[in-house]
C-alpha cells in the first residue's frame, strides 16, 4: 500500500494506521531527514526478520539503527553516555547524524542476538519522529538502496513502492528523499570518530 502523509503536517488518522500496522509486526517504508528507510517495530522479532530477510543479511549480524524520538530514551538501550559525547548529541539531534553507542543489557535481548552496539538516529523528520513517538519506542532503520549503478538511494516514493510493494505492508510517501546518507560518528571509545561522511556537516558537530 502507498500511503500519502504530508511531511509538515501528518494526517492523524494515517499515522494511526501506520502505527497499527508496526504494532501488528508490519513492515513500513518511511521518509526521514536522509534517505527513505524500511522499518519495523524493534521489539517484534519475526518483523525485525523480516527485515533482515529483505537485506539479505542474517539476523544476528544485521547492524540495523534505530530511530528513536529524543533523547530520553537513550538510557533505555545504551550504556551511560559521556557528557561530552551527550552534548555533541544535544547540538546535532534531530538531524542526519547517526551515532554508535555501547549497548546496554537490554538490546541483545531485544535482538536476540549478541549485540555490543547500537546506532541510534533522530531524524529531522516529522513523519519519522511521530511514528516513534505514537508507537512509544524506537523502530528499526535501514537505507532502501537502489539497483542504479550511478545512484546509490532510491528517491522517489512512488519507485521504491513499485518495487517493495510486495515485500512490506506499507510505503509512506512522504515526498522525494535525499539520495546521500546520514553522517556517522561512533562514539563508543568515548571520542567521536567519524565512520562515514554523509549528508549532515561534520563541522557542525565537532
Amino acid at each position: 500500500m502507498l500511503l500519502n502523509i504530508h511531511p509538515e503536517n501528518p494526517d492523524d488518522r494515517r499515522m494511526q494506521q501506520v502505527v497499527d500496522c508496526l504494532k501488528n509486526g508490519g513492515l513500513i517504508i518511511y521518509p526521514t531527514d536522509t534517505v527513505y528507510s524500511i522499518g519495523c517495530d524493534m521489539g517484534n522479532q519475526k518483523a525485525y526478520e523480516r527485515v533482515a530477510r529483505l537485506k539479505e543479511v542474517k539476523p544476528d549480524k544485521a547492524n540495523f539503527s534505530i530511530i528513536c524520538h529524543d533523547l530520553s530514551q537513550l538510557s533505555n538501550f545504551c550504556k551511560p553516555v559521556e557528557n561530552h559525547i551527550y552534548k555533541l548529541m544535544k547540538r546535532a539531534l534531530p538531524g542526519p547524524y547517526t551515532f554508535i553507542l555501547n549497548a546496554n543489557t537490554n538490546v541483545p535481548k531485544i535482538f536476540k542476538a549478541k549485540k555490543k552496539t547500537i546506532g541510534i538516529r533522530i531524524p529531522d523528520n516529522n513523519i519519522a519522529l511521530e511514528i516513534v513517538r505514537r508507537l512509544g519506542h524506537p523502530i528499526i532503520a535501514t537505507s532502501v538502496h537502489d539497483e542504479d549503478e550511478v545512484l546509490e538511494y532510491t528517491t522517489d516514493p512512488e519507485l521504491i513502492h513499485e518495487k517493495y510493494q510486495n515485500d512490506v505492508d506499507i510505503v509512506i510517501n512522504g515526498g522525494y528523499g535525499n539520495n546521500e546518507a546520514s553522517t556517522v560518528f561512533d562514539c563508543t571509545s568515548g571520542v567521536p570518530e567519524l565512520v562515514r561522511e554523509g549528508i549532515g556537516p561534520v563541522d557542525s558537530v565537532l
